[in-house]
């Protein structure tokens, strides 16, 4: 066998084991779970008037939404939290005209209350789009002060099992006339949406995220091949 053949062979080897290696270095050793984002990280959901230094659109924009993570609203019974697919819906900071299905009325606010009292919304990403988020109360002074903005939702994981083809009977959005004790913050959510975190990883903290890892062995395996695939290359 000549020279160059060996050569030739070893070059091929040499080039599936760079391929190789470089598919191993960009296969990670766990993968995003769903997240909780807290809208407006610690000052909440608040217009301008009353968070002056509020800036949600800064904010989503900061972040990767997904199918299957939440939103937490942190905010109070006088600001009001809609969900909407419509454009026109969002820019006009009104949804009296909103249809069913492209607008969802998470939480309103209540302008008959005298003592605002904290609630806690959690609003899951159900579609694979654009999708807007407005206070929609108060003939959009809210909103048009800032207390709006919009998300980019891709696909992710997919939905989990727990938010796919929720059951026709299940209960709506809260209404207008939700009433809990006041001592205590709401969390309102629809009871057919189970929270994807018991499923699929540990407990997150309700503005961090998680991960699922796999089996401690695999990865193991994973840095070793890295480790060798790296002193090929050398």
């Amino acid at each position: 066998m000549g020279h160059s053949s060996v050569y030739h062979k070893a070059s091929v080897v040499q080039f599936f084991t760079i391929v190789s290696c470089l598919l191993v270095l960009s296969f990670p050793g766990s993968v995003d779970a769903y997240k909780n984002y807290t809208v407006g990280d610690s000052l909440g959901w608040f217009d301008t008037l009353e968070k002056p230094d509020v800036d949600y659109r800064k904010w989503a924009d900061s972040n990767k939404f997904s199918l299957g993570d939440f939103l937490i609203f942190s905010t109070d019974n006088n600001h009001s939290i809609i969900q909407t697919y419509n454009i026109t819906t969002y820019n006009l900071c009104d949804y009296d005209d909103a249809l069913p299905n492209d607008t969802i009325q998470w939480s309103a606010a209540d302008p008959s209350s005298t003592a605002p009292h904290p609630i806690s919304v959690a609003v899951p990403l159900l579609k694979e789009r654009v999708t807007y988020f407005f206070s929609g109360d108060y003939d959009g002074e809210q909103c048009n002060n800032g207390q709006r903005f919009k998300v980019n939702v891709t696909h992710g994981r997919g939905l989990p099992k727990s938010l796919q083809d929720p059951p026709d009977d299940a209960p709506a959005p809260n209404s207008p006339d939700f009433e809990s004790d006041d001592s205590v913050p709401e969390t309102i959510v629809p009871a057919n949406f189970d929270h994807p975190i018991g499923e699929d990883s540990d407990k997150d903290e309700a503005s961090g995220s998680g991960s699922i890892s796999f089996d401690p062995r695999f990865n193991g395996f994973l840095v070793s091949l890295q480790i060798v695939c790296i002193m090929s290359m050398l």
